[in-house]
């Protein structure tokens, strides 16, 4: 995508002219920790009730931040970045994820609100629900959820701090370069794995460019 316009404004714009409306299309990013936190608790200790074993529950949770890593990679690259023809459609690309790349310093829509990552994480149980027996799905879920905390968290410290540990700085050049150099690269966000192995990552000379 040709990037036409890139505030660094912290403040938000308003998306919809009805307050409530627009007010769910923001947040601080604290309120995903007090959300997610306790259901991954949650999920941990039902799984626990069943009595699985240390090393089963530990393989399914890894297997559920691994997934959760496929999965942003995939909403990102494929949902987020889908461009529709349509003027309504544009409208909705840019509510979604259009204002970010305009407004990427805007510290209200950096993490996702409860409008939507309460829904989708309700979609996604239902989907792993049918994959997997409950003891196994109250394993793999809290794993997923601490995956998608995870990027919220640093998807917004991306955006508003410096990083000092060495492969943090990496994991942010890798974001910066998709915002300020070609968005249609580097969708992950937490890691660039799936870049790597999709060959969408950048090339050598965009990284020491930066």
């Amino acid at each position: 995508m040709k990037k036409n316009y890139v505030s660094n404004a912290e403040d938000s714009i308003k998306l919809f002219k009805n307050n409530f409306f627009d007010s769910l299309s923001k947040v601080h990013f604290t309120v995903p920790l007090y959300i997610f936190i306790p259901t991954i608790l949650f999920f941990c200790y039902q799984a626990f009730t069943y009595n699985l074993s240390i090393l089963i529950f530990g393989g399914y949770f890894l297997a559920g931040l691994l997934v959760w890593t496929i999965t942003e990679y995939l909403l990102h690259r494929f949902i987020f970045h889908y461009y529709p023809s349509s003027s309504i459609g544009k409208q909705l690309h840019f509510i979604f994820h259009g204002v970010h790349h305009d407004y990427p310093r805007d510290k209200k829509r950096l993490v996702m609100p409860p409008s939507a990552s309460i829904p989708l994480a309700s979609l996604f149980y239902f989907l792993f629900s049918l994959l997997l027996a409950q003891p196994l799905l109250f394993a793999f879920f809290p794993g997923f959820l601490l995956g998608y905390l995870m990027y919220d968290m640093m998807h917004y410290a991306m955006h508003h701090h410096n990083f000092k540990n060495p492969l943090l700085k990496k994991i942010k050049q890798h974001h910066m370069l998709h915002h300020y150099e070609d968005s249609s690269k580097g969708y992950g966000v937490s890691s660039s794995l799936w870049d790597i192995i999709l060959q969408s990552n950048f090339t050598r000379e965009s990284n020491k460019n930066k």
